[in-house]
């Protein structure tokens, strides 16, 4: 059981997770969560093929994921407060600038600088805020809850969006939307986003084992970029992220044509569906950010594996009957913290602090990448063997990412022992 070592920077650490929910909520759920709300009035408006105007999200992706190992690395080298600010303006800035688009090619160009804004704030940013607040005893809750705002921003985001799309139309919507980003992501990154001043601010925990332990001083093991990137084990989590996109693309993207187009089912229930997702994944962030501080991550990832495995076997069982439909949603929505929580978490407990925002990006990209080519490589496997042996196939995508995922945890975790003997001897020499 943890309890608090440090109370003086527990008010601190954990304002900053509101902040955090903050961006994840606003910010965040405007540029990621909003979008597909205007594909049906934009293309009517301008005549743009389904098809054609989908394709500014895989184009987002692709230019954030590559983007992101670059944004990881000017962390550390630039002031917080200025990348949050361009980051923000980036964000917002963008996607107001969609009101001004008319041609396809435009909101191609509009949507890459937008991703590449959103993961400066949240997918590199909020994780590198994080994991400098918080230990490992309340990282993975912390964690949790930041990403947890996301969720509940979505749930007014909806409403409000598709009020304002029926009464100003897109190119107003997007203004309108993409300045109150802009209002409220500038004010966080000026005044309200910062760093621990000192070891004394970062909210730690300690085991009741080890609670006789004097206070001597910690040993950083963290690493560099290039230390990783030349650590097998890096790369084996890496290619395990990189399933792990595969198998999200497919349980995430696919799941709806499947179930309208294949197993028609009734839209009633693709759509109770969509909700329960929704509802579960909620929980499911927090779920996992206790998890992993109470289980540690090769239980929790040990864990996380039958929950996804499991959901992979109802989506093979929906055509039967429509309740395993629901049981499909409400396991992967449990299951969210995965993609969600999983490589920033992974990494600040394996590679430290060091050059975390770098790391981070590295997977983060591959991630991307398997994401990114999930759905085109399952239209591939669904037209040449049909949807039943594709999705056991994506099966054997999940057994391929947990494999390599509980290998690189626990190959780091001998690893980082070895490290840490090391470095103590060096230092008592």
């Amino acid at each position: 059981m943890d309890t608090i070592k440090n109370k003086k920077g527990i008010q601190k650490g954990w304002m900053m997770v509101i902040v955090c929910m903050l961006i994840q909520a606003i910010p965040f759920g405007i540029a990621s969560n909003i979008q597909p709300l205007f594909i049906h009035p934009v293309t009517s408006k301008y005549g743009f093929s389904l098809t054609g105007f989908s394709l500014l999200f895989t184009i987002g992706t692709i230019v954030s994921a590559i983007a992101a190992p670059i944004i990881g690395t000017l962390f550390s080298k630039i002031n917080l407060k200025l990348i949050y600010t361009l980051g923000a303006i980036l964000c917002g800035g963008g996607f107001a600038l969609f009101s001004m688009c008319t041609e396809l090619w435009q909101f191609y160009v509009v949507a890459a600088i937008v991703q590449v804004g959103t993961a400066t704030i949240s997918a590199i940013g909020v994780p590198l805020l994080i994991n400098s607040w918080f230990d490992s005893s309340f990282r993975g809750k912390a964690l949790g809850i930041a990403f947890a705002g996301g969720s509940i921003g979505n749930i007014f985001l909806q409403q409000l969006v598709t009020r304002s799309l029926v009464m100003n139309g897109p190119s107003k919507s997007y203004l309108i939307f993409g300045l109150v980003s802009l209002i409220t992501a500038i004010p966080i990154a000026l005044f309200l986003v910062k760093m621990p001043k000192s070891n004394d601010d970062i909210v730690k925990g300690i085991n009741k084992e080890q609670k006789e332990v004097t206070n001597s001083e910690e040993i950083d093991i963290s690493y560099t970029l290039k230390e990783a990137q030349r650590n097998k084990f890096f790369w084996m989590m890496g290619i395990g992220f990189l399933f792990v996109g595969l198998y999200v693309s497919a349980y995430s993207v696919q799941y709806a044509n499947y179930f309208q187009g294949v197993l028609k089912l009734d839209a009633k229930v693709i759509a109770t569906a969509g909700s329960i997702f929704a509802a579960c994944s909620l929980g499911g962030n927090v779920l996992g950010g206790i998890l992993f501080d109470k289980l540690g991550v090769v239980k929790c990832l040990s864990l996380s594996a039958i929950f996804v495995f499991i959901s992979g076997i109802f989506i093979l069982l929906s055509g039967n009957n429509p309740v395993y439909a629901y049981l499909f949603s409400a396991v992967r929505g449990l299951a969210v913290y995965v993609y969600m929580m999983a490589p920033a978490y992974m990494v600040g407990q394996y590679f430290g602090r060091k050059e975390y925002g770098g790391i981070l990006g590295m997977m983060n990209l591959v991630f991307a990448v398997g994401f990114s080519g999930g759905s085109v490589l399952f239209g591939v496997l669904a037209s040449s063997f049909g949807y039943n042996t594709t999705w056991m196939i994506i099966l054997g995508f999940v057994a391929m990412a947990f494999i390599l995922l509980l290998t690189s945890a626990k190959g780091m975790e001998k690893q980082n022992e070895e490290r840490k003997d090391s470095m103590q001897t060096q230092k008592a020499a």
